[in-house]
């Protein structure tokens, strides 16, 4: 869980730090475009959160297997 919000954090502005790496390499794109890139990612992230929020058996599963 802490990864995964940490991850939304390092993604989403103001720190953006994955975003703004990005924008480093390819100078052409602006930032706002990569943002909106970005988006889905960040979507993706947030149903996994609530996924880990109310079934919290996903992330207990395999270390119980073993």
């Amino acid at each position: 869980m802490i990864v995964l919000v940490t991850q939304m954090g390092i993604i989403t502005p103001p720190v953006g730090v994955n975003v703004y790496v990005v924008s480093g390499m390819e100078r052409d794109i602006p930032l706002h475009a990569i943002f909106q890139g970005s988006m889905p990612f960040v979507w993706a992230l947030v149903a996994a959160a609530i996924l880990l929020v109310l079934f919290p058996q996903i992330a207990t599963f395999l270390p119980s297997y073993f």
